[in-house]
């Protein structure tokens, strides 16, 4: 299955200035990271106070599968060779509808040996779960974010060829690994789009998975996702009133009230229909930054829900997390960014963005 996708890395440098450098080396070194973006509107990030998707401003390019012409260009890319028949009727698929299933994308001995792995570091105290509790006799434990940092072979799980590889071919642009979820079952968490919790300037350069653990049963709350809704308009924390104080000074409490109702309102404005992801061990469910998703109701509260859930973000870009108005890890600490102007001297728009 990784043979398909074991080109796709070094395809999408060479895509990224595609379209606006014709003239660009593919062969020279990366620039530097993580403060050269690659962005047709430049920023000096060390002048962005507040990490908020209204202090950037607006900029292309867009992830090439969601430019207009996307089709046209799939097409000249096959005919060129650039890409497979197989990977440009995947592609097909991402644009219209947002997502890809891999089937068996992971084979079986891999999965059980980095969920051994994983199981093990809770055992020996290495990972700590917490309840999480949907109802009194709920039997399995919480998620756990990024065990990866913990676990070598979720580790290597993440960096996965065919996982990156996928991710850099939709994308455009080489993928960064960047955040893991492990959960034994389902979130039942509301629909959401991930771009207001893993934001990219500029935007959309975002890609997630899910792989399955294990067979996944249809009352054990598999993921539900609303195919085309990666079409809708990105909602940030400002679109639906959340200001940064307001997070700060009530959490999630703030994006409940807020931002939960606005997607239910975007989804029946819609019409949009959810499907399921009732998997089999080693299938990978990919999606696009927008696409809506999230947990559906555990019907059979006994029923483990196995699955890592991974996140890329793409190579030159700014990555954040809007909701909190934060830099995400892929930057550093706070204490790395550079100081206005250090970053970039000759961006024009300075003024506009610092706050």
């Amino acid at each position: 299955m990784a043979q398909p996708f074991r080109r796709v890395a070094d395809l999408a440098r060479a895509l990224t200035r595609s379209n606006r450098d014709p003239g660009h080396d593919r062969n020279a070194p990366p620039p530097p990271a993580p403060f050269v973006v690659d962005a047709d509107v430049p920023v000096d990030i060390g002048c962005i106070k507040i990490f908020r998707a209204e202090n950037f401003p607006e900029s292309g390019p867009s992830p090439w599968l969601d430019q207009p012409d996307a089709q046209e260009i799939i097409a000249r890319r096959v005919a060129r060779r650039e890409i497979t028949p197989r990977q440009a009727e995947i592609c097909r698929s991402w644009e219209a509808h947002g997502y890809y299933v891999l089937r068996g994308a992971i084979d079986p001995d891999t999965i059980d040996e980095a969920w051994g792995a994983y199981e093990a570091a809770i055992a020996q105290g290495d990972v700590t779960l917490a309840p999480e509790k949907a109802t009194e006799d709920d039997p399995h434990p919480g998620r756990y974010l990024n065990p990866h940092l913990k676990v070598e072979e979720l580790e290597r799980l993440l960096k996965h060829p065919v996982l990156v590889n996928f991710s850099s071919m939709v994308l455009g642009r080489p993928a960064i690994p960047f955040q893991a979820i492990a959960s034994h079952k389902g979130s039942q968490q509301a629909e959401h789009s991930d771009s207001i919790h893993m934001t990219t300037y500029p935007v959309g350069y975002l890609a997630a998975c899910w792989i399955a653990m294990e067979d996944i049963h249809a009352e054990s709350g598999p993921l539900v996702y609303y195919p085309g809704t990666h079409r809708l308009p990105y909602l940030f924390s400002h679109d639906v009133g959340i200001s940064p104080v307001d997070f700060k000074q009530r959490g999630y409490g703030a994006y409940v009230d807020h931002y939960e109702p606005a997607i239910q309102r975007e989804i029946r404005d819609h019409g949009a229909k959810p499907e399921y992801f009732t998997a089999r061990k080693g299938d990978v469910l990919f999606w696009h930054a927008n696409l809506l998703h999230g947990g559906s109701a555990r019907a059979d509260i006994e029923r483990s829900r196995k699955a890592l859930v991974h996140h890329y973000f793409a190579e030159g870009c700014v990555c954040y997390h809007d909701l909190s108005a934060t830099t995400s890890a892929v930057h550093g600490p706070v204490e790395s960014l550079p100081t206005c102007g250090a970053s970039n001297p000759d961006v024009p728009v300075r003024e506009q963005i610092a706050l």
